[in-house]
């Protein structure tokens, strides 16, 4: 790949790229009119200019603009070269979004995501796995075949690894979606929750309905990675308000429940278990005890007459994103995250 500082948009030109040359450099021209760095009158690179630059044969970019020219985007002005005529031109954003896993949650931004792009962009939906071998593999292969790379970067046993390869990436195309790392050094476009301090923040919204409760228990599961912000955020919760507290790692059948405790779940089979041994022991939801279960569903409205749920709003998470991509907006939005009162509690 070749880029070169010049007074005209820097283009990039990627010789390993499977895209054909002359439709890279139509993209490139068409991608710098829409975010506006090419405006109706600009005079752009003479075919020789552009060959030069670029180290493409002639034929290469003489097909380009012959094919820009014929949708009138360009313009030949004898002996003076080729200016922009049109900006208004449809043209697709090519999005690769990467996703650490497929949950519930994730389909609800995906589908908003989606939705709010239109026909406006060709999405690619690949998950890493909380891998940093398989992100690498994902960026190296098709970095600069994207106008814009979206990513969830959870990652926790090889997260330097992984925000490395981050980092790599132009901060014009980088969106953060989900999970803000706050230390990437560029001015990169993100849509994240704030782990650590909105759980304490909407936990503090039902204080006077927690405060029945004699004993707090977070289960944070072992098997399956969540931000840890989520616990020292629910702990920082307990300290401020003198609750005594406890973090377990899952629900089994054998986990003792006690009245007068309250559980705050993340996993929805501990949602499940936990459920059952209430069951079992002839507990009630919501009187006995109290359940709050993470990241809010249509089930859990009705479940045992409603599940109280500590959630961000996933949909508007994926609208905001892909707003943000249209508008070519580089901005850091925080998504709204709630404490959601059912019977649960």
């Amino acid at each position: 790949m070749q880029t070169f500082k010049t007074k005209y948009p820097v283009f990039e030109i990627d010789g390993q790229s499977c895209i054909p040359k002359y439709m890279q450099v139509i993209n490139s021209i068409s991608y710098a009119i829409k975010k506006g760095e090419l405006k109706k009158g600009d005079r752009i690179f003479s075919i020789n200019e552009f060959s030069n630059e670029y180290f493409l044969s002639r034929d290469t970019v003489q097909k380009a603009y012959y094919i820009l020219e014929e949708r009138g985007v360009i313009a030949a002005k004898r002996g003076k070269g080729f200016y922009i005529q049109q900006t208004n031109i449809e043209t697709k954003f090519r999005i690769l979004l990467l996703f650490n896993k497929i949950s519930n949650y994730k389909k609800l931004v995906y589908n908003s995501f989606i939705k709010t792009l239109g026909d406006n962009a060709v999405v690619d939906l690949k998950i890493h796995h909380s891998s940093a071998k398989v992100l690498e593999g994902f960026l190296s292969s098709g970095m600069n075949d994207y106008n814009y790379i979206v990513i969830m970067p959870h990652f926790y046993e090889d997260a330097a690894d992984a925000y490395n390869l981050i980092s790599k990436i132009p901060s014009e195309k980088l969106v953060i979606l989900d999970k803000d790392p706050g230390y990437l050094d560029s001015n990169y476009t993100a849509v994240f929750q704030d782990f650590k301090n909105d759980i304490t923040k909407a936990l503090e919204s039902g204080l006077s309905t927690l405060y029945k409760y004699n004993k707090l228990f977070l289960v944070f599961p072992k098997m399956v990675s969540y931000p840890p912000e989520i616990v020292t955020g629910f702990k920082n919760f307990c300290f401020q308000n003198n609750f005594n507290y406890q973090v377990i790692r899952e629900i089994s059948p054998l986990t003792e429940i006690e009245s007068g405790t309250a559980f705050i779940v993340i996993e929805e089979t501990d949602l499940v278990q936990l459920i059952k041994n209430c069951h079992v022991k002839k507990i009630k939801p919501g009187k006995d005890i109290g359940i709050i279960s993470y990241n809010d569903t249509p089930l859990k409205e009705i479940l045992i007459d409603g599940i109280t749920v500590l959630s961000t709003d996933h949909a508007k998470m994926g609208e905001t994103a892909a707003r943000l991509i249209l508008e070519n907006r580089k901005e850091k939005i925080k998504n709204p995250f709630t404490l959601i009162f059912r019977k649960s509690l």
